[in-house]
């Protein structure tokens, strides 16, 4: 019965750690970490965030992007200018020298998902097919994480020390 039991939790240890893997390899390309926000209702665009590792001896490009749930995927790169945060295309994709990591995150570079076909739901997983010039195409999924970043309400805490909260 112990053996069975002890089996039995391996498995299920094996099955969620396989269940929330965030990471995907093809050759010498791995993609760490896709994700992705929700949209209101409405909003017709959304983006995604993941980092690329070339751990081949060749430069890489990203060249682009495809997902049923949206009528294109763009590349593109933030960037503070004169304090204000602007947006612009990346051209001719988005170069991952060899041995090196790109990551596309919040303010920085990151996939634009153009005129969605309905919103983005936290918790769904979003498939994308990523195309690269010096690799083979990989197919991931974007997952939706909370705005909040996954912080519940009795994670978060503040420190006021300091503040006068009579004011």
């Amino acid at each position: 019965m112990k053996i069975r039991t002890a089996t039995v939790a391996l498995l299920l240890a094996l099955w969620s750690a396989c269940g929330f893997a965030h990471d995907y390899a093809l050759g010498h390309v791995k993609i760490d970490h896709p994700w992705s926000r929700p949209t209101p209702p409405g909003t017709p665009m959304g983006v995604g965030y993941l980092a690329i590792t070339n751990s081949g001896d060749k430069t890489i490009t990203l060249t682009s992007a495809e997902t049923p749930r949206a009528a294109r995927i763009s590349i593109h790169q933030s960037s503070m200018k004169d304090g204000v945060m602007r947006m612009q295309p990346v051209k001719g994709g988005l170069t991952i020298p060899a041995g090196k990591t790109v990551e596309l995150k919040p303010h920085g570079y990151h996939l634009m998902l153009e005129k969605l076909k309905s919103p983005l739901v936290e918790g769904e997983s979003i498939p994308v097919t990523l195309r690269f010039d010096g690799a083979e195409a990989m197919d991931v999924e974007l997952t939706v994480k909370p705005l909040d970043g996954g912080m519940r309400k009795q994670d978060m805490k503040m420190d006021h020390t300091g503040h006068n909260m009579e004011n």
